[in-house]
């Protein structure tokens, strides 16, 4: 497939800036991880498994994003231009409905939280102290969700990537200090991590908001409260995507249960390998977010040729995109097994399984992209049923068949996994090609 340079400049445009602003995540998640490091292993620890509680109650509110650029992608398609800003007044109200109670039960119940997930007091007093502080920037994380839906599904990208660098900045001078004590802040240890990170995400959300009432009011924002139709198309688009998000993320939890049944070595080497896919994923997630955009504002000019013609050819980007990035794994193993395990039983074990992660992030691609592209279209309760029902009903019980119960260990389940992959990406290709999703109203 050979794309028109205008088209390719388009994807790209919007891609890029989401691309860039995702990897300065992943960079600033390590910072977070080298500063408590300092500390111990125990602060460490509790960080980790505080921050691993807060991405789990953040998924409850990560369907807002694409409820509202799906809604808002459509309306510009449409050049619907005065109710252009209507999902967004939706999803602020849902938001802040939502919010406030998920953040005081957290508060109440974060001792509990913990222990379902580590027995260790030491550990869980530190996971305790960060998550609540982390757990009181919820509405914050819920109201940028939305923000960014809207910018997004006007296309325009770039607001992101700036406003996520103001934050990660914010973010290190602050837990910096809160950590040890600089500038004559008082030192709180690893709870200062969740001080700084719940700041900075305060001051994006300002930013956020500011941005928009410049630049959104015309559309509505603010204007008035939105229709009873609008707030349950957003919790109808939502809802489906945050369910998704948070059984996914707990299925991660399953699998390493599962290795963990084989051996402590194959926890160690998966703990790796999923980091590095999560990671090298990124670009693809980012197109996708692109796809979710076009597909959209195309549904709305009642272009629905145009609309399918957009999921192939960003899958076609993200194909060549992943596997530019997996190649090195192919050729070089161990020179990239050598950045994070230095034992070489565990280089030796993590070898070909690293291998088959390269070949699962090429055939991601599809599923990637036009999952994104189906909520784009509105299809969210297929995106989530799909992902779902392939990741426990199919993937999940055979991992642990073949990798515990025939004995396969790490490298069985890494070649299950291989196989699931290529099925998810065959799944969403077939349910793309049928072209019910362009039927749908949003």
């Amino acid at each position: 497939m050979l794309l028109h340079a205008t088209r390719r400049r388009t994807i790209l445009r919007l891609s890029l800036p989401i691309i860039a602003g995702m990897l300065t995540q992943s960079l600033i998640n390590l910072i977070d991880a080298a500063m408590v490091g300092s500390l111990g292993e125990v602060p460490l620890a509790g960080v980790g498994i505080g921050g691993y509680v807060m991405f789990m109650v953040t998924a409850l509110v990560f369907g807002l994003s694409s409820g509202v650029q799906a809604q808002t992608a459509r309306r510009h398609g449409e050049q619907a231009w005065t109710r252009l800003a209507m999902p967004l007044n939706a999803g602020l109200i849902i938001a802040a409905v939502l919010s406030l109670p998920i953040t005081l039960l957290c508060l109440w119940q974060a001792p509990r939280l913990m222990v379902l997930i580590n027995q260790d007091p030491a550990v869980n007093a530190e996971a305790v102290a960060y998550f609540r502080w982390r757990v009181l920037s919820l509405a914050a994380v819920a109201m940028i969700f939305c923000f960014r839906g809207y910018w997004n599904g006007i296309q325009r990208t770039g607001l992101y990537l700036r406003i996520i660098l103001v934050m990660h900045a914010i973010n290190v001078v602050a837990s910096l200090g809160l950590i040890f004590g600089y500038l004559g802040l008082p030192a709180m240890g690893a709870a200062g991590a969740g001080v700084g990170t719940t700041l900075s995400l305060f001051v994006g959300a300002a930013i956020w908001a500011f941005a928009s009432l410049r630049h959104a009011r015309p559309g509505g924002l603010l204007a008035a409260l939105p229709q009873r139709l609008t707030l349950l198309t957003t919790l109808r688009l939502a809802g489906p995507h945050s369910f998704q998000q948070l059984w996914f993320a707990a299925g991660y939890a399953v699998l390493f249960w599962i290795l963990g049944q084989v051996n402590t070595a194959s926890v160690a080497v998966g703990h790796v390998l999923v980091n590095l896919s999560l990671l090298m994923i990124l670009p693809g997630v980012g197109l996708g977010m692109a796809a979710m955009s076009l597909v959209g504002q195309a549904l709305g000019r009642d272009e629905l040729a145009d609309a399918h013609r957009w999921g192939w050819e960003v899958v076609y980007l993200a194909w060549l995109c992943l596997a530019l990035i997996a190649l090195p794994m192919v050729l070089f193993p161990d020179a990239v097994l050598g950045l994070f395990l230095h034992d070489p039983t565990l280089v030796d074990l993590a070898r070909l399984p690293l291998r088959l992660t390269a070949l699962m992030i090429v055939l991601d691609a599809a599923a990637l992209v036009l999952a994104q592209a189906l909520l784009g279209a509105g299809a969210n309760r297929t995106v989530m049923t799909t992902t779902l029902s392939l990741q426990w009903l199919l993937f999940l019980p055979l991992a642990w068949l073949v990798g515990v119960w025939f004995e396969q260990g790490l490298v069985g389940i890494w070649w299950v996994q291989l196989a699931y992959r290529f099925l998810n990406s065959l799944w969403f290709a077939g349910i793309w090609q049928r072209r019910r999703w362009q039927r749908l109203v949003v």
